[in-house]
């Protein structure tokens, strides 16, 4: 009790006893120092008193990584949407270089009183990135669901599409079209869902006498720019076939053939990985594996708002299929007399 009286009484720039007069509801307390203490215990991740805890706001922390990938927007899209239906106002946090940190995020929330939140992607997708602000989530017992990728330990319930159904699509599709020299486009090497995309490669690739050497696997940001530089690897080492992890990467691998002087996909096919949108619509029509992200994201409400009204729901991650969308960005190989022409 102590450590706490001081730890709460430091945060607001109050004397303890402040604070435990707050706490034990006693006269002589500011209405604006009163909240500011019971705001600090939610901050800092004590549990109010019962008889302060008082009812939620009806809003819920939505978290997209970024907005640049149009997959986020689209899950953002669907999930604020579903909120909406169910009387949830979506409070939108999200990433930009030196902007407000995921955990400064998490604060602001708890500041708010939120129902919940839902993680669409950020730090708990990378494994070396710091993850102290998610315990602090389920210390408090906030109801909270992920998107594509689980935390161990914490118990949150998760919604993701299967990497493994994934990149066994993408790779069966490329070797009925003859390529035995595929190279993988992935995020960064401590990201969750690319290091389950990788594990499924080699698995199903071994299957099929695909070997991935490490000149085959490229991994680095999620950007067009960065996949266009790691596709020119790949180009170097000969594949004849590129798999990306997203549909961005895929626009970068396109230019990066392009800017080698080869065409899509008579020299080199190319997949994605989202199906976001407009990914019909340029040259050529992308192929690329379709996230159900409708189906998920009515899953994520059903689990969220079963938390708030006091459910217990499964901590286990819910896998969805996903669909393999065939267009004109992947082709047979080519045969041994264009390639020897463009080696």
């Amino acid at each position: 009790m102590s450590k706490r009286l001081a730890d709460v009484a430091r945060k607001v720039g109050v004397s303890e006893a402040t604070v435990s007069r707050v706490l034990n509801e006693k006269p002589g307390v500011s209405e604006a120092t009163r909240q500011s203490v019971l705001t600090a215990l939610d901050v800092l991740g004590y549990e109010r008193p019962t008889k302060l805890r008082g009812e939620r706001a009806r809003l819920v922390g939505l978290f997209l990584p970024e907005l640049n990938n149009p997959i986020f927007p689209a899950f953002g899209e669907i999930v604020g949407g579903g909120l909406a239906q169910n009387g949830y106002t979506p409070v939108l946090c999200t990433q930009s270089a030196g902007g407000i940190s995921e955990a400064d995020y998490v604060d602001l929330l708890l500041q708010q009183q939120v129902s919940g939140v839902v993680f669409v992607g950020g730090q708990y997708t990378q494994r070396d990135a710091p993850h102290e602000h998610y315990a602090r989530l389920t210390e408090l017992n906030l109801p909270t669901v992920l998107i594509n990728a689980p935390i161990d330990g914490l118990g949150f319930a998760t919604v993701s599409t299967d990497d493994k159904v994934a990149a066994e699509q993408a790779i069966a599709h490329l070797h009925q079209l003859g390529h035995r020299e595929i190279g993988l486009l992935l995020g960064p090497p401590d990201h969750v869902p690319s290091l389950r995309k990788l594990a499924a490669a080699r698995e199903v690739g071994a299957a099929l006498g695909i070997e991935f050497a490490s000149d085959h696997v490229m991994q680095s940001l999620y950007s067009l720019e960065a996949g266009q530089a790691g596709a020119t690897r790949l180009l170097d080492a000969g594949v004849t076939a590129i798999l990306c992890a997203s549909d961005p990467l895929a626009l970068g691998a396109i230019r990066a053939v392009r800017r080698a002087g080869l065409l899509v996909p008579s020299d080199v096919s190319v997949v994605g990985f989202d199906d976001s949108a407009l990914m019909n619509a340029i040259d050529p029509p992308l192929t690329t594996v379709r996230q159900p992200i409708e189906p998920m994201g009515r899953m994520v409400i059903e689990l969220l708002v079963a938390q708030i009204a006091g459910s217990d729901v499964p901590s286990d991650e819910f896998l969805f299929e996903p669909e393999l969308v065939v267009r004109a960005s992947t082709g047979p190989v080519a045969t041994d007399a264009r390639r020897r022409k463009w080696k």
